[in-house]
């Protein structure tokens, strides 16, 4: 039989018995006779027989708490007893009256074995403190465990209702023995036989083995995410934020409680909570109990509706990536999806009333976040989708670095933003050397912002290439898996390994270490890559610039591209020599002017002795030049245009003589300025159209 078959008959039979004691009255006639034939008179009968039914109907009611031994017993001594489902006869009333007793007595019995057999362990003491000033609930409880029973006991449980458990996101038990300081206890979820199932289980392993009437104090902190309900759940821009918060009035525990307490720690006012006798409100604090003598699994709902506006910043996803370089430097980029987890926002926003009334900013909104960075952090910066966000504020020393950052707009209830933190970190601050050659990173694993819940935090360790033997140490339990970075110069990439953990609450924030081999030569391949591709590409220039990539050089495109080029190169040689011919012709006209001014004959004919000389030289550059013009099929576009042009460079040169020749003359003679402008105006027009002729043709074979 299955362990639920045996549950649903075990349920059956605790079923029969409570209709058997229900049965066992009969009809009311029956309990009239049996009164009218008391045979004592003082209807002692009467009262067992109600005791026996109550008796039933308890132990049935607490069956589901039994272990499935001791149900089973109860079973077998049932049917040894040979109990029917009905009471004997009236004439054998005594007799039947007797054996009701005995199934009673033992049904009383063996549910005494059993309970001692859980309650082994009593708390002595259990006070309890709810912190309730955060979004992110906490609750520390002061036990104090004795054992009663005869055996050692090594480990205690800790209960948590079903509703409360899957908001559950650390829990942590403290132990401390006086001066010799404390330690934190392994605290592992567990799942115990013959406990009732809407119940989540914890075990606490205790440092040693807790002997008879042996007492122990543990400090037990659980905190809890998403247990403050918003009431209402929409609110307006000017309306406080209210809440609710439900929990156990007494303490939720398999062993019984002596003696307990429980007080809420509350932000503000409070607008009502459950009543009882036992329940003062005393400023920010409501205190219940104390309560006394409660049994295992006792409940009674406590509701606190009060104010809470302080800010429910809610991390919806964080990527966080730490990226190591053996270079010196540890990049950590933070990627938020950050939201608002309190009452969501009605009626729209007003930037407006926002800005000019401050009871209309929200009380429960947020517009500042604080990061806690580690000490020595540099080169930080903060943006988003659409760039660098310039309201933040960073200051540090060598013991911290405190980053206030604030969103582009103030976040209400039910509003969304994303964001990136980025910022690097001295290496030899965070990886040391380790036992048989490893290295070791020891970084923080939670979110550094203050009171911030994430819901689904990751966090990427990118190694350097070459990585190998990765380990990772976690103080709780986290989801790890591996991936493949591709970087700059990479070849196989970087191993990264990826931590995954829902529920991340500051707690949280504590260190973990990875651990990995990196032989130090590795470095340098990076480097030389670099190098012998920059040498590579100068090599490559090198080739490149002294290879003929023609396809053949004696194709007929080919050798008309070479003719192309050649004639180009000698058009341009002409070009020059022109350039020479108006450079000359420009002197001559510079020492006629000279003569004008100071009548230095002697001079202007030397000028003009130089510049014959000139003519002739120039002339005989451009000879040959003309001549491969001539010859060249390449050349017959542009040839006739040299060809003009070397007729109108002889015609100018002719006239500028001339026209010197008869100013040297007027000058001899001593003629006047006018006598000397009226006999050359016609040479110096003619020189001036000439002129203008030679720079146009220049032009023209530019442009070709």
């Amino acid at each position: 039989m299955t362990e639920i078959e045996q549950q649903e008959a075990d349920a059956a039979f605790w079923n029969e018995a409570a209709q058997f004691a229900d049965n066992s009255g009969v009809s009311k006639q029956q309990q009239k006779e049996d009164e009218e034939e008391d045979p004592c008179g003082d209807g002692q009968h009467l009262k067992l027989r109600d005791d026996f039914q109550n008796q039933v109907k308890l132990l049935a009611g607490f069956s589901s708490g039994f272990s499935h031994t001791t149900r089973e017993g109860f079973r077998a001594f049932a049917v040894s007893l040979s109990i029917d489902s009905t009471f004997t006869p009236i004439d054998h009333r005594s007799d039947g009256m007797d054996r009701r007793l005995q199934f009673a007595f033992a049904l009383v019995c063996l549910g005494l074995l059993s309970s001692t057999a859980r309650s082994d362990l009593v708390i002595s003491k259990a006070e309890r403190l709810v912190d309730l000033n955060s979004h992110i609930v906490r609750v520390l409880s002061l036990l104090k465990v004795e054992n009663e029973g005869p055996d050692d006991v090594s480990e205690v449980l800790l209960a948590f209702p079903d509703a409360q458990a899957k908001n559950l996101a650390a829990v942590r038990t403290f132990y401390s023995e006086g001066k010799k300081g404390g330690s934190v206890l392994p605290t592992e979820p567990i799942k115990p036989k013959g406990m009732p199932s809407d119940v989540t289980y914890y075990s606490i392993t205790l440092p040693k083995k807790l002997g008879k009437g042996k007492t122990v104090s543990l400090d037990v902190l659980s905190i809890f995410t998403h247990s403050l309900k918003p009431f209402p759940e929409e609110i307006t821009q000017a309306e406080s934020q209210l809440v609710v918060y439900t929990d156990n009035m007494y303490y939720t525990s398999p062993y019984p409680v002596k003696y307990q307490s429980l007080v809420f720690r509350l932000p503000g006012r409070v607008e009502s909570y459950t009543k009882y006798p036992k329940v003062e409100l005393v400023k920010s604090e409501l205190r219940y109990g104390p309560f006394e003598m409660q049994p295992e699994f006792s409940y009674s709902p406590a509701v606190v509706h009060f104010e809470n506006n302080n800010p429910f910043a809610v991390a919806n996803e964080l990527v966080r990536e730490i990226e190591i370089s053996h270079w010196g430097n540890v990049r950590v980029t933070e990627q938020y999806t950050m939201s608002h987890g309190g009452a969501s926002l009605k009626n729209g926003f007003s930037r407006i009333e926002y800005q000019a009334r401050p009871y209309m900013r929200g009380a429960s909104s947020f517009r500042i976040l604080t990061a806690r960075l580690p000490p020595r952090a540099h080169s930080v910066y903060y943006r988003d989708e659409i760039g660098n966000i310039s309201t933040s504020h960073l200051w540090g020393d060598s013991q911290r670095t405190q980053l206030e950052i604030e969103p582009r707009f103030p976040i209400f209830g039910g509003w969304k933003t994303t964001f990136t933190i980025g910022y690097s970190l001295p290496l030899h601050d965070f990886l040391f050397e380790a036992d048989g050659g490893k290295r070791v990173l020891n970084m923080t694993f939670g979110c550094p912002l203050d009171e911030v819940l994430v819901e689904k935090h990751i966090v990427k360790v990118v190694l350097p290439e070459g990585s190998k033997d990765i380990t990772v140490a976690t103080l709780f339990p986290t989801k790890q898996s591996e991936d493949v970075k591709y970087s700059h110069l990479d070849i196989v990439g970087r191993p990264v390994v990826v931590l995954e953990k829902d529920n991340v609450v500051p707690e949280h924030n504590l260190y973990f270490q990875v651990y990995y081999k990196f032989n130090n030569i590795s470095l340098l391949s990076e480097p030389m890559m670099l190098i012998v591709g920059i040498f590579l590409l100068f090599v490559a220039c090198i080739v490149y610039m002294h290879t003929d990539l023609a396809i053949s050089k004696t194709s007929s495109s080919y050798l008309e591209k070479l003719q192309w080029e050649e004639v180009q190169a000698t058009v341009q040689h002409i070009k020059n020599i022109f350039d020479q011919y108006l450079a000359v012709h420009d002197k001559l006209e510079s020492s006629l002017r000279d003569l004008s001014r100071n009548g230095d004959v002697q001079s202007c004919k030397a000028a003009r002795k130089a510049a014959d000389a000139q003519f002739k030289e120039l002339a005989k550059e451009l000879k040959p030049l003309l001549t491969f013009l001539q010859s060249c099929s390449r050349a017959s576009s542009i040839l006739p245009k040299i060809e003009e042009l070397v007729t109108k460079e002889k015609e100018m040169q002719e006239k500028e003589m001339a026209k010197h020749t008869t100013v040297v003359d007027c000058f001899e003679k001593k003629l006047g300025g006018k006598d000397i402008e009226s006999r050359i105006a016609s040479q110096q027009q003619k020189l001036t159209s000439l002129k203008q002729e030679v720079k146009s043709l220049l032009d023209s074979i530019s442009e070709i």
